[in-house]
């Protein structure tokens, strides 16, 4: 990764370019690797390798994932990694241009559905995970009655304590810490409704 930081997505054709289902899968995958080839990323979405190439190039021409060093000995193979920490998509960014609200709108049904298919995923799979694992796992909802200005700030403390930990795991990670590690998936969701 080149940049520690978030990319603020903020143009129709990058929003359009991660809401397709198979390219937000890719970039899951490819975060959670740190590197990888389309080979290696074709195997764990199950799709052809050519068709994976194709995405991952669509996913470079708008700067959400770059070419990385070479990771091997095969110098024909074309490692990729994330361009950036993560990103993100600001309402702010959205409120003037309806075509981005659309866009953004179809980004977050499919990272929804992707999100609530991990879940199953590990629902219908918990019994293979250890007790200890099992018991870490968190499920939980709260139902607070909060202002927007104390929403946004919940929202900002947490994500700075993610951020501490997550960063924290790869620092150790790279330093060769890697017993007991697992790839943890944690989703927050946190918005307004109308009981």
């Amino acid at each position: 990764m080149t940049s520690s930081e978030n990319r603020r997505i903020t143009d129709l054709g990058t929003l359009k370019a991660i809401a397709h289902p198979l390219r937000m899968r890719l970039y899951r995958a490819l975060f959670v690797a740190r590197t990888a080839t389309a080979s290696q990323l074709a195997e764990q979405v199950d799709e052809a390798v050519s068709l994976v190439s194709y995405h991952l190039r669509k996913l470079a021409e708008h700067g959400l994932i770059e070419e990385a060093g070479t990771q091997s000995s095969d110098g024909r193979e074309r490692w990729w990694q994330p361009s950036s920490y993560g990103f993100s998509v600001q309402e702010e960014d959205l409120r003037d241009a309806p075509e981005l609200l659309a866009a953004s709108a179809a980004f977050g049904r499919t990272v929804n559905q992707q999100r609530a298919e991990l879940h199953s995923r590990f629902l219908d799979e918990r019994l293979t995970w250890s007790g200890e694992w099992r018991a870490a796992s968190i499920s939980s909802e709260w139902l607070p009655r909060l202002t927007a200005a104390e929403l946004t700030a919940l929202g900002e403390e947490l994500e700075a304590v993610l951020q501490k930990h997550d960063r924290r795991a790869r620092a150790a990670e790279a330093a060769g810490d890697t017993e007991g590690r697992e790839n943890v998936a944690l989703h927050l969701h946190a918005f307004p409704y109308h009981s």
